[in-house]
């Protein structure tokens, strides 16, 4: 099953309550499939361009086969959109473009237009490219100064302006310091980038405030400078908090405990998870290793029977990713989320954060070499070795129908899980 039909077989179309338009920064599953599920847990049925109208690593996006595309769509519901992908093509592009300033400018244009024609909110964002990758750093700066004055004549609801991947020495943090001095109160500035459409359609579509407690793994660690973002992990948590829409608090009641695994003794942290899970609401993001979910803390917790039991669960990226994600699709769960939507995408976070980060992965790179791994009988392979680790129980226990690498390579796949039965 490809990703236009996976999307409609999740979202069931149960009507369009609450229905966002979403525009996400490039056709990878972490950035289209991920925030719409999220975006759909309560019934909706997010309108999301197909894949091919957006971005890989080797095209961009067309800006006027997504103009058009939104021009057809229902006018239900906020827009949320990854400004690169309009502007650039898509986050890969953002850093490589050879386009200018008033060119950017003017494929942007249709957000403003669609603003104005339809009189909903748009919720947005836009990065700073990470280095040494970008070859026009002043002229991205430019145009994020530009919707920064959209935003401030109110053109955006909200503008999240974020950087990508800021390895040391990248010049991003204080481009952003610089940036969040003058910039309006619907302006947030932070380390991010593949989450952050999926935090913004929380926002949209949740815009109750909740409040929210941090308990960390390893709590000394969480002091450090992480390697992508350039601050201290606890600093990343409280800026992805109150990108989705949460208070943190420190003592006191909360409407939802953020575990952050960061390391330590990974039996001890489910222990902790399960004793957590008795006194309310839980999420859990393991950010201990980059892009993969550590196997014993989930083991443990699958043991414990607690993983239907959390709001969400995030282990499949940079520590902001999960941070980001997990955050996200807990603000919406809190909501009130459909039963069977939020037990399926609970299964899907598992599948794809530990099964395929922590198992399948590195199982594919042993049996074949990267550059083989765009042909069909890498797909095989994949649906092969995967399905190793199927039926997978969360609440509902599910079956692997389908699997294959989106853009060729084995960072990410896409896959298709089918409950045997309902919850």
């Amino acid at each position: 099953m490809r990703p236009a039909s996976l999307l409609a077989s999740v979202l069931l179309l149960s009507g369009v309550a609450g229905a966002q338009t979403l525009i996400p920064l490039d056709s990878r599953p972490a950035t289209r499939v991920l925030p719409a599920l999220i975006a759909g847990l309560e019934g909706g049925a997010p309108h999301v361009p197909p894949s091919d109208l957006l971005g890989t690593a080797q095209r961009g996006a067309d800006p006027l086969a997504l103009g058009a595309w939104l021009e057809v769509q229902p006018v239900d519901g906020p827009l949320v959109v990854a400004l690169d992908a309009v502007a650039y093509g898509g986050l890969v592009q953002s850093r490589t473009s050879a386009l200018t300033v008033p060119e950017a400018l003017a494929r942007l244009e249709l957000v403003r237009a669609w603003h104005a024609r339809t009189d909903q909110p748009v919720y947005a964002f836009i990065t700073l490219p990470r280095e040494p990758d970008a070859t026009d750093r002043a002229r991205n700066l430019e145009v994020v100064r530009a919707m920064i004055g959209w935003a401030r004549e109110g053109v955006f609801a909200e503008l999240h302006v974020t950087w990508d991947d800021a390895l040391p020495g990248s010049p991003s943090p204080a481009e952003g310091a610089a940036l969040a001095q003058d910039a309006p109160a619907n302006v947030r500035v932070y380390p991010g980038a593949d989450e952050v459409l999926s935090m913004l359609a929380a926002r949209a579509l949740s815009p109750r405030g909740r409040t929210l407690r941090v308990e960390y793994s390893d709590p000394g660690a969480a002091q450090a400078v992480m390697r992508y973002e350039g601050i201290p992990l606890t600093q990343s948590a409280v800026n992805h908090a109150h990108a989705s829409g949460f208070e943190v608090t420190e003592s006191g009641p909360a409407d939802l405990t953020l575990y952050v695994y960061n390391g330590g003794d990974a039996r001890r942290a489910a222990i902790r998870v399960s004793s957590l899970l008795r006194a309310g609401p839980v999420a859990v993001a393991d950010v201990a290793q980059v892009n993969t979910g550590n196997p014993r803390l989930w083991a443990d917790l699958s043991t414990l029977r607690q993983t239907a039991n959390l709001e969400a669960l995030a282990a499949w990226g940079t520590p902001g990713n999960n941070l980001g994600s997990a955050l996200a699709h807990a603000k919406l769960a809190l909501d009130g989320a459909s039963a069977v939507r939020q037990d399926a995408l609970l299964a899907r976070e598992y599948a794809n954060d530990v099964i395929y980060s922590a198992r399948v992965r590195a199982l594919l790179r042993r049996a074949l070499p990267e550059s083989a791994l765009a042909g069909q009988d890498a797909q095989a392979q994949l649906l092969t070795l995967a399905k190793e680790f199927f039926p997978l129980r969360v609440g509902n226990e599910y079956t692997l129908k389908d699997a294959f690498l989106p853009w060729g390579r084995s960072f990410e796949w896409e896959f298709d899980l089918t409950p045997d039965a309902q919850p």
